[in-house]
């Protein structure tokens, strides 16, 4: 009977092995690899014995509503990025981190040597505890942290908290009513502390070095995200790969969409949600408090972007 069952979780495993790189090759459109280039000592034990799941090579830290989701599925163009489909939250939720490394490790995909295992945890940026975590993990790890606007960051937010509680037919407070208190801007708000990068940013970097952390525009990956996503493979030392011809522009949606072995795949409908309503003068007011916090970050990573 035991014999029966390690016999049939060994096939069961071989055929995962099997499906993953079917999937890798339909992906690629057929296109050879170096990574899977055959030889004549190679056979599908040795890639059976090859095949694990690995601790991630790099983390898409945040931020949240910056356009991780995106990022993670552009970088999933890539025939050498394996990513992980769900956020895992190991580093910010202690219920999770008590698990161990080795649950984090089944949380990700399988992949071959020399692939790159990407998770992303947007939770990860602002949580106070996850930098330390993080460098105990692998202190050689590459960390990608996309930003945008951070008003348009804060707003998104709430959107998604909106929607989520509506979703439920649970009330929940106009945005202006949490964002303001007495005319002026509630720095208590979860929301906007979470918009405020210089102080997120300063706990990362005092545990990891700046070449460490590949800052991504997420206002241009929207616009074009072809230039983005080649600096994105510098950084995590991948061969060019990804070309603009993996995306195209969806004018119904209003964004690019993704394009891989002549398939084609959206982001899910809650991208390109519209905003809830704020008022111009309730937006200017966040802009003119953002503009310190938004200079100092700027200093930190070397760059401006042009955001209000």
């Amino acid at each position: 009977m035991l014999w029966t069952v390690l016999l049939a979780l060994l096939v069961l495993l071989l055929l995962q092995t099997q499906l993953s790189v079917c999937i890798r090759e339909l992906r690629t459109g057929g296109s050879s690899s170096p990574i899977y280039s055959s030889s004549s000592s190679s056979s599908s034990s040795s890639m059976f014995n090859a095949t694990q799941q690995r601790l991630p090579g790099a983390i898409i830290i945040g931020v949240r509503k910056g356009g991780t989701r995106a990022l993670l599925e552009m970088l999933n163009l890539h025939p050498n990025v394996e990513v992980a489909k769900a956020e895992v939250h190991f580093f910010n939720v202690e219920e999770h981190y008590r698990r161990g490394l080795a649950w984090y490790r089944t949380q990700m995909p399988f992949t071959l040597p020399g692939q790159v295992t990407v998770e992303k945890t947007p939770g990860y940026f602002a949580a106070p505890q996850a930098p330390a975590r993080v460098w105990d993990m692998n202190p050689a790890v590459r960390l990608l942290l996309i930003v945008r606007d951070p008003a348009e960051r804060l707003v998104s937010d709430y959107t998604q908290v909106l929607h989520n509680r509506l979703t439920r037919h649970k009330p929940y407070q106009p945005l202006e009513e949490l964002l303001l208190h007495k005319g002026h801007i509630d720095p208590s708000y979860k929301a906007l502390q979470r918009s405020l990068y210089h102080l997120h940013l300063d706990r990362w970097l005092a545990v990891f070095p700046r070449e460490q952390i590949h800052v991504v525009d997420g206002d241009a990956l929207i616009r074009d995200p072809f230039p983005e996503l080649r600096k994105a493979e510098r950084f995590l030392d991948l061969p060019p790969r990804i070309s603009p011809n993996n995306f195209y522009y969806n004018t119904t949606k209003g964004f690019y969409c993704l394009l891989s072995a002549g398939h084609d795949k959206c982001l899910d409908e809650s991208k390109g949600r519209p905003h809830a309503p704020l008022s111009p003068q309730a937006f200017k007011k966040l802009c003119r408090y953002f503009r310190k916090p938004n200079k100092l970050f700027f200093e930190m990573v070397g760059r401006s972007f042009s955001w209000c």
